[in-house]
This record gives structure tokens, sequence and C-alpha cells, in this order.
């Protein structure tokens, strides 16, 4: 399988661990040893002020932590959208990615575009995530910066289906329990 780097994993409504349930991820790497990347669409209720006051200054004012997944839930992992992609740790998409542990936040908001932050990630072992593909448990597509940093996260999972259209636009439109329709 090519590498998934830069893509969205949309769960499938068949996939019902509730890690994962109407999730969007984005992946970050991907390769023989595994698979690593970002809940987008789970915002907590915590704002990034008040769970890490030095990031306080890159978000916009009530800006929440993201639930990144179940993975080292307490590792801080800060996503941007860079002016220049060069400033990035790690580059997922064109001008988007991690921003370093070294990073000097003082200095690094006038650097940026758009950040969010998230408490945790996502991770699969060598084979686990192509297995899970192969169940369907996931649909791929191409991710956009808008996805990551997406006004609505609660939104996105429909958001995505519609857009890659034909019977996923039906999908998007599924109530979380159709047995309630």
């Amino acid at each position: 399988m090519d590498s998934l780097r830069g893509k969205l994993l949309v769960a499938s409504p068949s996939l019902l661990d509730p890690n994962f349930e109407r999730t969007v991820v984005l992946i970050a790497e991907h390769g023989e040893e595994g698979a690593m990347g970002i809940v987008l669409n789970r915002a907590s209720e915590v704002e990034v002020g008040d769970a890490a006051e030095s990031l306080a200054d890159l978000v916009e004012p009530g800006e929440l932590v993201h639930a990144g997944g179940p993975v080292q839930p307490t590792a801080v992992v800060i996503v941007a959208e860079f002016d220049d992609p060069e400033q990035a740790a790690s580059l997922v998409l064109e001008r988007v990615g991690f921003v370093g542990a070294d990073a000097d936040f003082d200095t690094l908001a006038a650097d940026v575009v758009r950040v969010r932050v998230f408490a945790g990630l996502a991770g699969w072992g060598a084979g686990q995530l192509e297995a899970e593909i192969e169940r369907d448990d996931w649909i791929v597509e191409p991710a956009t910066a808008d996805d990551v940093f997406a006004a609505d996260p609660e939104a996105l999972w429909s958001a995505v289906l519609e857009r890659k259209g034909g019977q996923y636009a039906l999908v998007a439109r599924m109530p979380p329990d159709p047995s309630l329709n």
C-alpha cells in the first residue's frame, strides 16, 4: 500500500470502536512500521489557555484543545499552517505540519497562519491500519488545510463524506443511530 501520509481516514459507519466512531483522522506518518495520526473532529471542553498558558497566544481566544486520539492522551501535539513550510518540524500537507518541541512559542505566532492544539494521537502497529482499511473500517480521502482547521469540527465527518460524493454523500446524512430514524 502506498503511504497514506497527508490523507484523511474517515470512520465508516460500521466502525463502532468508541475511540474512532465517526472520526476523521489526519495521517501524519505511514510506513512499514505502522502509522500515526491525529483525530481532527473531537474538541474537548478545555480551553488551550487553561491547559497550557504558554500556548494561549498561538490560538484564537476561547480555542479548545482537541482530543487527538487514545495514544499518549497527555502528550501535547501542535499542528500549524506555516507561512514558511521549512519552519515545520514535520510537514504533512503543503504548508501544514507539526510544531517542534523546541519551538519558541513567543516568536512562533508570527510564523504561522493557523494553529490547533491536540492532546494525544492515534497510532497503528505494522499492518494494523492496512487490515482495518481492507475490512472497510476507514474511507480514505485527500486532506486539505481547511479540514485540519475546520471551524466546526463536529461537522467534519459529514462534510468530508459529502465532498467525496456518490454513496458517501448518503452515508454523510446518516444519523448516529439509524434505528432512531
